[in-house]
């Protein structure tokens, strides 16, 4: 069965975007919920990628049948499309349903309720083979041609051919040496003034506020948001749920991460940090991922440089999926994506965006990221980092350029990390926690004493330098949490017992952040740069 539409085209065949309703997109999650309800299915899969052709086929793949389409019943908008067009098109809002013998009539009705176009396109069979049939030259829309009875076939093929079986080729890689050519960099000659520069990272549009982005939209609405946007790491929205004997809420929380620059010096270690940093922010606020996506945006793999860029960070992807013992359940490859210049084509930075989700135990462990109240201690948990400028957004803006010596990441350090995160939410040990990200440790304490409204006063630890590297370097695995000082003892034994170093920092108390002997600059200056970051590029 097949719900939805086809995109828009002219008859001159004009590639279209696709475009996508939330309305309609809505009334499919509410007919799918009924239809689960039902209990009229045997199968159901998203319509994303090659359309109708991955769908039946990974579904016919995963039980080990075979299917048989017939293109003349598909609903459609655009005239004039040929079978591979009608296999492949990738508009929005569809689901291949697999009914129930019988029982196609009660999922039609359903879908009929909720104003979706509900049909039945084809049936399951046993012979491990993906059968299209379709009557030449027959156009619904334009009143062309008779759909045949038996139209014949124009497609046959065994199922695992386009799978399991399906033919792999390598293309050529060749590492690109113009990244590690760009590590060393002159950090000394560069304009250094610790508080200036706090200012400009916590107003630039990479670090500052994204309110203008959230309020183009009601998150208030029917009572799912739990964390209000822009308040801790990740998103948290509480779900209703239901079943024949109960009711319940689940809280889940969502992120979204990757910094294209550490990919470019970096690829297997940059990719490893986007999964590793996703991870990091659901652990933040006190959930335990379950699952990834991937959006993996590169140039064009005909280009042995960027093909080299894109298995590495693959590998980058597994090696930290693995440490960390997170599945990636789904994702989608753009290529291609090149400017052409004078000199060339110029692909866009390797950037292998990861969306993670984790689960939330009860409401009351969810943990925000400001600082809660005066005389909650600070500290720094994580280690404290080689102070590694590469890659970072300091020194971006100081030079215009993707340059410098990224930093590394310790998968097994930032999986004891994820754990710690997780058993203080749920022990109550933590009354705020933020990570070490765009901007590093100054940033991290200024985000937190702008979201809570309130100063802190701090010192950098022994070992890490009033530099540009010590404040704002990004190393990795490194989150700032404030607590109350009667569960010190007790956090640093949990922390002891999972190998994860925590260093004291200081305490939350009055209206100014307070490095001591590096800078004093006042919340409200912080907050206020902060809020309109986004002001010269949208106007807000």
């Amino acid at each position: 069965m097949a719900s939805a539409e086809f995109d828009d085209a002219s008859d001159a065949k004009r590639p279209t975007v696709q475009v996508g309703d939330p309305f309609l997109e809505k009334s499919v999650l509410e007919a799918c919920l009924e239809i689960f309800e039902a209990k009229v299915l045997e199968g159901i899969q998203d319509m994303g990628a090659a359309g109708l052709t991955s769908s039946t086929v990974e579904m016919a793949s995963r039980s080990g049948n075979g299917v048989e389409l017939n293109l003349d019943l598909v609903p459609r908008r655009a005239r004039a499309l040929t079978p591979y067009e009608i296999l492949l098109s990738e508009s929005q809002e569809r689901m291949v349903m697999v009914a129930r013998k019988g029982l196609e009539q009660r999922v039609i009705d359903i879908c009929t309720k909720w104003d979706l176009d509900a049909v039945v396109i084809g049936r399951v069979t046993d012979t491990k083979r993906w059968v299209i049939r379709a009557t030449p030259d027959f156009d619904p829309l334009s009143g062309r041609g008779v759909a045949l009875a038996e139209p014949p076939v124009v497609v046959d093929l065994p199922v695992d051919l386009l799978t399991d079986a399906a033919p792999v080729y390598t293309r050529p890689c060749v590492d690109d040496p113009r990244p590690v050519a760009r590590y060393d960099v002159d950090i000394a000659a560069l304009p250094f003034d610790a508080a200036s520069d706090l200012l400009d990272l916590i107003g630039s549009p990479n670090v500052g506020s994204r309110a203008w982005v959230y309020r183009q939209y009601d998150h208030i609405v029917r009572d799912g948001t739990v964390v209000r946007p822009g308040a801790a790491d990740a998103a948290v929205v509480r779900l209703f749920c239901h079943d024949e004997q109960s009711h319940l809420e689940k809280f889940i929380a969502l992120s979204s991460d990757c910094n294209g620059r550490m990919v470019e010096l970096d690829p297997r270690a940059g990719a490893a940090m986007a999964v590793a940093e996703a991870c990091r922010n659901l652990a933040c606020v006190g959930a335990e991922p379950i699952g990834l996506t991937d959006c993996l945006n590169f140039g064009s793999p005909e280009r042995p440089e960027i093909m080299a860029q894109f298995r590495d960070a693959i590998d980058g992807i597994a090696d930290a999926c693995k440490a960390l013992d997170v599945p990636v359940v789904s994702g989608n490859v753009s290529l291609y994506n090149e400017t052409q210049e004078p000199a060339g084509s110029r692909a866009i930075l390797p950037t292998p965006t990861i969306g993670a989700v984790g689960l939330i135990e009860k409401s009351a462990d969810v943990v925000t990221a400001g600082f809660k109240r005066a005389g909650d201690r600070v500290a720094l948990l994580g280690p404290l980092g080689d102070h590694a400028l590469g890659g970072s957004e300091w020194l971006a803006r100081k030079t215009g350029r993707v340059c410098g010596r990224p930093p590394r990441i310790d998968l097994d350090a930032e999986a004891r990390l994820q754990k710690l995160l997780l058993v203080a939410a749920r022990e109550g040990l933590v009354s705020s926690a933020h990570d070490c990200s765009e901007g590093g440790l100054a940033v991290a304490l200024a985000e937190s004493c702008l979201l809570g409204k309130r100063g802190a006063r701090v010192a950098l630890p022994t070992g890490v330098p009033a530099s540009p590297g010590g404040l704002f370097g990004e190393d990795p695995t490194r989150v700032v949490v404030s607590y109350t000082p009667y569960v010190a003892e007790l956090l640093h034994n949990r922390a002891r017992e999972l190998g994860v170093t925590l260093t004291a920092l200081g305490t939350v108390e009055g209206e100014t952040l307070q490095i001591e002997g590096v800078l004093a600059v006042p919340v409200a200056e912080l907050a206020a740069r902060h809020a309109g970051a986004l002001r010269t590029i949208v106007g807000a």
